[in-house]
């Protein structure tokens, strides 16, 4: 008996069927997840090629990011009262049709338009995929499959901008759009033919209009304004401290309602009484800072401190995408054998590792260092965020999934936008006024690091009121 008992604890492999419905998930994904990155690197040729401005020509990324935080309460609505299949086939038809239609764009307008209708469709593909893919997990394979596949989220920051650079180089910009083509045909094509139905969750709940215009004008014009303080090189401007002040005061009255209406809204306060919701929401906010903005600084860093290319800053990174593959599977198990606690304990902490030299480092630096440490910090990051997000949903209901979806990417969206913007601001400042020689920009980069580390450190907070399943015992 004794014997049977600890066979039944041990962790079961996961089905082929329940890991196939995963990856074409996932395949529906690749498009928005290597598609960001990819037209960062392209904005100075759209300016070219159109003959308008770079703050005319931002409007490329940040309509595609203002339209994506807009559709995430929508689609929260969306899943619980229709089949997910056919909301995540349709998502991908719009996503590659914009994808076309901005690769043959002929005027900057039409460019504009295409990539908001395409952000738009982002929105509702990235979070159907969290919470499709919970649904197919369930609770106790839950960290396995979410670190198993989100491998290409890995792989867009670290690759992305080397894809975007060789293309743009030997190609054209419209080859970034273009190469969406074949990977979208191909996963509607699998979705189409392989995916099964997803039983909506609540076929009876209500379209809660006020409260999705709130949570999405909210995370709208709190990310705008957070964009326009490292276009302006400054917190300290106008929209910045306007579009906050009226973005907190949106979420402000969105609480109010929820307070009022309760489990009629979006997003009911009632998911954050559960401990770890509210640490996940809390700890995805902050590693938006921690993870995502290095993802920012570190190609700005190698260009203009080492004096490497557009691409060879992108290949120069690929050790921490190493080290975020190497980490994902035994994350995964991890979860599931230990809970959420630990996991992220340990991997902020070499994440934290993983960024002190970078305080240090300067055009001197050894390149073999500086890879070998950015594999340490490759693992670390990679085994931060997964387990934020698996843990978001522990304990939640199964028409609580779409709900809690709703919070845990909103958070990542702002938490993003405030990461990079937080980052290139301080780092900006840093310069401001002075010679822009290598010793000062190497000082403004050193700050944007301990800015990083800071955050790191604070990550460590929330992260201990996550999961822990031996504890539970």
């Amino acid at each position: 008996m004794i014997g049977k008992s600890k066979k039944a604890q041990q962790v079961e492999p996961i089905p082929k069927s329940i890991m196939n419905i995963a990856w074409i998930l996932v395949l529906g994904a690749m498009m928005p997840l290597f598609d960001s990155t990819m037209v960062n690197i392209a904005i100075k040729h759209l300016s070219h090629d159109f003959n308008v401005g770079l703050g005319f020509i931002q409007w490329v990324i940040t309509g595609y990011v203002l339209a994506m935080a807009i559709s995430v309460p929508l689609t929260g609505w969306m899943v619980q009262r229709f089949n997910g299949k056919w909301l995540m086939i349709g998502a991908n038809i719009v996503f590659l049709a914009t994808s076309i239609a901005s690769g043959i764009s002929w005027s900057i307008y039409l460019l504009i338009i295409s990539r908001i209708v395409q952000g738009f469709s982002a929105g509702f593909i990235m979070t159907l995929v969290s919470t499709l893919i919970v649904e197919v997990a369930g609770k106790d394979r839950m960290g396995r499959l979410m670190s198993t596949v989100a491998i290409p989220a890995v792989l867009g920051p670290i690759l992305g901008p080397v894809m975007g650079a060789i293309i743009v180089q030997y190609l054209s910009w419209r080859f970034i759009f273009f190469v969406n083509i074949p990977i979208g045909v191909l996963a509607i094509t699998l979705m189409i033919l392989k995916l099964p139905n997803f039983t909506p969750a609540n076929v009876k709940a209500k379209f809660d209009f006020f409260g999705i215009s709130l949570l999405g004008a909210s995370s709208a014009i709190l990310i705008y304004g957070i964009t326009q303080a490292a276009k302006n090189e400054t917190f300290n401007n106008s929209t910045t401290i306007g579009d906050i002040i009226v973005g907190i005061a949106i979420l402000a009255i969105y609480m109010v309602y929820a307070a009022i209406k309760k489990e009629q809204v979006i997003l009911p306060l009632r998911l954050f009484k559960l401990k770890n919701f509210s640490a996940a929401m809390v700890g995805l906010f902050l590693a938006g800072i921690a993870t995502n903005g290095p993802m920012l600084l570190l190609p700005l860093f190698f260009q203009n401190i080492k004096g490497f290319s557009v691409l060879s800053a992108g290949l120069i990174l690929i050790p921490q995408g190493i080290g975020m593959l190497v980490a994902r599977p035994l994350i995964g198990k991890l979860i599931d054998k230990l809970g959420a606690r630990k996991v992220v304990l340990v991997s902020s902490a070499l994440a934290i590792i993983g960024t002190i030299p970078f305080v240090f480092f300067n055009k001197s630096s050894s390149l073999i260092v500086v890879g070998v440490v950015l594999f340490i910090r490759g693992m670390g990051i990679g085994g931060v965020t997964i387990p934020m997000m698996t843990d978001a949903y522990t304990g939640m209901a199964q028409q609580e999934i779409a709900q809690a979806s709703v919070g845990t990417r909103l958070m990542q969206n702002i938490g993003g936008s405030f990461g990079s913007s937080v980052l290139a601001t301080v780092v900006s400042l840093g310069i401001q006024g002075k010679t822009p020689t290598i010793p000062h920009m190497t000082t403004a980069y050193h700050d944007g690091f301990m800015v990083t580390l800071i955050f790191s450190l604070v990550m460590l907070i929330p992260s201990l009121f996550l999961t822990n399943k031996k504890s539970m015992k």
